[in-house]
């Protein structure tokens, strides 16, 4: 009689632990072939304050679908934090502090559609591997498999640069022998 007890105690304490699951949802964050409905709660941007200007005549016209004063500015709000000059970042024109930079940059030439490009070769990479039966059928993670061999292991890495003499001092100290 007590087994009896103990198997109906271990199946209902798996239906149990079953029913706290996600109902087989996948992350969605790593899931390439992932799709969201919903709305992305990352793309709502709290407004500033609203402030009265110091003088009203002076307001710009307002246009359809344009900023407003209060709308939040994440790029400038970026530039600032990291040290910037936010009129900089609003001329839309390399600095002429910066000139050297660009061009040493774009010294091999420059692919005006790079974006375009590389998403077209990342699909196909993906597509190449097509899946097993199982990972198409329960729509798994596909992303680490189809990008293993050129995923850096990072110890090595660590180790290769030390050899060299390279500083590294976000890593921990190599260890003493």
């Amino acid at each position: 009689m007590t087994l009896l007890r103990l198997c109906t105690l271990a199946t209902i304490g798996a239906l149990a632990l079953g029913a706290c699951s996600r109902n087989g949802d996948v992350p969605l964050l790593m899931n390439a072939s992932a799709r969201q409905d919903s709305p992305d709660e990352f793309s709502v941007l709290p407004t500033q304050p609203l402030q009265a200007p110091p003088d009203f005549s002076s307001l710009p016209t307002p246009t359809p679908g344009g900023s407003n004063l209060v709308d939040p500015d994440p790029r400038a709000s970026v530039v600032a934090a990291l040290g910037g000059r936010v009129s900089a970042e609003r001329t839309g024109s390399v600095p002429a502090a910066d000139a050297g930079l660009l061009a040493y940059a774009g010294r091999n030439g420059v692919t005006p559609d790079i974006r375009t490009t590389l998403a077209v070769e990342d699909e196909d990479v993906r597509r190449q591997g097509g899946g097993r039966i199982l990972e198409r059928m329960f729509n798994t993670n596909l992303y680490r498999r189809a990008y293993e061999e050129q995923i850096l292991d990072p110890q090595a890495e660590l180790q290769r640069w030390r050899a060299r003499g390279v500083r590294t001092p976000a890593a921990p100290p190599p260890p003493q022998n």
